[in-house]
C-alpha cells in the first residue's frame, strides 16, 4: 500500500525508515497506524499535533537546552514495535543489567573478573567514578540497579543494539508517562485497532522495587522518598511526577538529618526515620563528608548510614564506573563471565582507544568515526567525523593522543528513521531507544516501551533533547493470541495480557496534575515535608540529639 497524501514527504525510498519500506509501502507493524493517521487528513492530524504540545507547554513539561528551561517537544506520530521483536529486547536489557550487576557486585568486594583476566585492572583502577567509601559494602536485596535506562539503536539491518548503558541516575521516564497520556487523550481513535501494552504500572512498580531494597531495620511500613536537587533542576518535573505518582515524599537534602547513622525526614510534627532514598541528584553532591565539601544538595553522614546498614539509596552510590564508555565495551565479556550466556543484544562496534593498535586506526580515520569521551552524558562532547571541520578533528587528534583512556570510537550508525512532523509536514528523523528496567531483586521488569527519542532537525544524528530533540510515544503491541501456538508462547502472551492494554478511557492518569501549581503556591515559612500515612518515630527509638 502506497503512502497517503499526509505523508507524502516522508516516503523517501531509502532503506532504514521503520514505517515504510525502500519501495514506499508500509511495514505490517505500522499500517494499522497509518491508516488511522490517514484518515485523520493532514488539517486535522496537524490541529491536534498542535493540541499537543499546547499541553505540554500549560503542564510545564520542560527540559534544559543551551541553559534555558523550554517545552519538551512530543511528536504525534507513535513509534510502533511488533510484540516479537519486544520479547527478545526486554530479555536482552534484563540479561545486560543482571551483568552490570553481578559486575558492581564483584567490582565493589571480590574483583574476580579483574583476577580471571576478564577486565582489567586498569579500568577499575583509571576510572573516576568508583567510589572508595562503598568498598565492601552490599546492599540488602543485592540490588544496585534499581532503575536503569539502557539506550538503543537499529543498525544497518534493521536489529537492535545497545549504544550505551545508564545505571546512576537514568532519566526519562517522566516523558514517557506523560506521552502515552497525552496521545490517549488527543488520539483517542488511534487505540482501536491494535492493542497497545500499557506504560501506566510504571510508578507502582517502582514502588514496589524500591520497597524491596529496604534495610533489615525498615520498621512494618517502609519510608521511601525521593530526593531532588531542588525546583531548579532541569529534571524537576520527573522528580515531582514520579514522586506524586508514587505516593511518596519529594524531599531536598534540607528535608534530611543523620542521627545516629540513621536518616530521618523533617515534618512538623517531628522526625520520621527514612529507609529507602530514591536520588535524582549526582554522587558527588550527595554527602559533603564523603564528596564535595561543599555541596548543599547533600547529607551529611549519609554514607554512613547506608555503611551501618539503616538506608538505601536507589541507585547506589559508585554505579558510575557501570556508565563508563569503557566499561560498556566489555559489557558482552561480562555477560559471558557471570551469566555464562551469549549477549541477545549485541554492542555497537567499539575502538578502545588505550589499546594503541586501535588508537592509531581511529586517528588515521577520525573523518569517518564518532568519537566519544568515556564519562560524557547528554550528547556532549561527541564529535561526528564526517560532520566535523579539520580544524575540529585536529584539535580532537590532540585530546585523544593526551588521553586515550578517556574517549571511545565508533562507527557512524546509520540510525533508523521514523516519519515526524515539521513544519512541512512527515518527514524521516533519526531517533533511538531507551527502555527502562526495574530491579526488585527477585525480577528484572523492563517497561513495555520506553522513550524514543527523536533528532528533530535535519540529517541530525544526536537525539539527546539538551541538543534540541524531541520524543515520540512508544507503543509495544501486545502478542496475538495464536491457538497453535505452545504452552510456553501462550503463557507469555497471557502474562502480557495480564499487564494491561492501553484503554485511552483510563482516569489512572489523573493523578498527572500539573506540577506548576505546586510550584506556584507560596511556601509556608515551616517548609518539612509531612506525610501522614508514615507513623512517627516513637521518642525511645530517636536519638537523644535529634531535633
Amino acid at each position: 500500500m502506497s503512502a497517503s497524501p499526509l505523508f507524502h514527504s516522508a516516503r523517501t525510498g531509502s532503506g532504514g525508515d521503520e514505517m515504510f519500506a525502500p519501495d514506499g509501502t508500509v511495514h505490517p507493524t505500522y499500517q494499522a497506524l497509518h491508516d488511522a493517521l490517514s484518515g485523520l487528513g493532514t488539517e486535522e492530524f496537524r490541529s491536534r499535533s498542535d493540541s499537543l504540545a499546547r499541553s505540554y507547554l500549560d503542564q510545564g513539561i520542560t527540559f534544559d537546552y543551551a541553559g534555558e528551561e523550554r517545552p519538551f517537544p512530543i511528536d504525534a506520530i507513535p513509534r510502533v514495535v511488533a510484540a516479537e521483536e519486544w520479547t527478545r529486547v526486554s530479555a536482552g536489557v534484563g540479561q545486560r543489567v543482571r551483568a552490570l550487576e553481578r559486575f558492581l557486585d564483584d567490582l565493589y568486594n571480590d574483583q574476580a573478573a579483574i583476577a580471571d583476566g576478564v577486565i582489567p585492572a586498569e579500568l577499575v583502577t583509571s576510572s573516576t567514578y568508583v567510589v572508595d567509601a562503598m568498598r565492601g559494602y552490599s546492599p540488602p536485596n543485592g540490588v544496585r540497579i534499581h532503575i536503569s535506562g539502557i539506550d538503543l539503536v537499529r543498525d544497518g539491518a534493521g536489529d537492535f543494539r545497545v549504544l550505551e548503558d545508564n545505571v546512576r541516575t537514568p532519566s526519562g521516564v517522566s516523558y514517557v508517562l506523560s506521552n502515552r497520556r497525552a496521545m490517549a487523550q488527543g488520539f483517542p481513535e488511534l487505540f482501536a485497532d491494535r492493542p497497545v501494552r500499557r506504560v501506566g504500572e510504571y510508578p507502582g512498580r517502582l514502588l514496589s522495587a524500591l520497597q524491596a531494597a529496604a534495610p533489615d531495620t525498615a520498621g512494618e511500613e517502609t519510608t521511601v522518598v525521593v530526593l531532588t536537587p531542588g525546583r531548579y533542576n532541569s529534571a524537576y518535573f520527573e522528580h515531582s511526577l514520579l514522586a506524586r505518582t508514587m505516593g511518596v515524599d519529594l524531599v531536598e537534602a534540607s528535608d534530611l538529618v543523620e542521627r545516629g547513622e540513621r536518616i530521618y525526614m523533617r515534618t512538623t510534627a517531628g522526625l520520621r526515620r527514612v529507609d529507602v532514598i530514591y536520588k535524582r541528584t549526582d554522587d558527588d553532591f550527595l554527602d559533603p563528608e564523603v564528596f564535595r565539601p561543599d555541596s548543599a544538595l547533600g547529607v551529611p553522614g549519609l554514607v554512613r548510614a547506608i555503611l551501618a546498614g539503616n538506608v538505601v539509596v536507589a541507585n547506589a552510590i559508585g554505579n558510575g564506573i557501570g556508565d563508563d564508555k569503557l566499561t560498556y565495551t566489555y559489557v558482552p565479556d561480562l555477560i559471558r563471565y557471570y551469566l555464562s550466556e551469549e549477549p541477545i543484544l549485541p554492542n555497537v562496534d567499539t575502538w578502545r582507544l588505550e589499546e594503541p593498535d586501535s588508537l592509531a586506526e581511529v586517528l588515521d580515520r577520525l573523518d569517518e568515526l564518532v568519537v566519544k569521551p568515556v564519562d560524557g552524558s547528554g550528547g556532549k562532547g561527541i564529535v561526528i567525523g564526517p560532520a566535523a571541520s579539520r580544524k575540529e578533528l585536529e584539535a580532537l587528534r590532540e585530546r585523544l593522543i593526551a588521553d586515550p583512556r578517556g574517549w571511545i570510537a565508533q562507527p557512524v550508525v546509520q540510525l533508523s528513521t521514523i516519519p515526524t512532523l515539521v513544519e512541512e509536514g512527515p518527514e524521516p528523523r533519526h531517533v533511538d531507544l531507551r527502555p527502562f528496567a526495574l530491579n526488585s531483586g527477585d525480577d528484572v521488569w523492563v517497561l513495555p516501551g520506553g522513550l524514543t527519542r527523536v533528532a528533530l532537525p535535519r540529517g541530525e544524528m544526536i537525539v539527546n533533547s539538551s541538543r534540541g530533540g524531541g520524543s515520540k510515544d512508544t507503543w509495544v503491541l501486545a502478542p496475538e493470541r495464536d491457538a497453535a501456538a505452545g504452552p510456553a508462547a501462550q503463557a507469555q502472551a497471557q502474562a502480557q495480557e495480564d499487564e494491561g492494554i492501553e484503554d485511552p478511557m483510563d482516569d489512572s492518569y489523573d493523578e498527572f496534575e500539573d506540577p506548576r501549581e505546586e510550584q506556584a503556591e507560596e511556601r509556608a515559612p515551616e517548609p518539612d515535608p509531612v506525610t501522614s500515612a508514615i507513623p512517627i518515630i516513637d521518642v525511645e527509638e530517636t536519638p537523644h540529639d535529634a531535633q
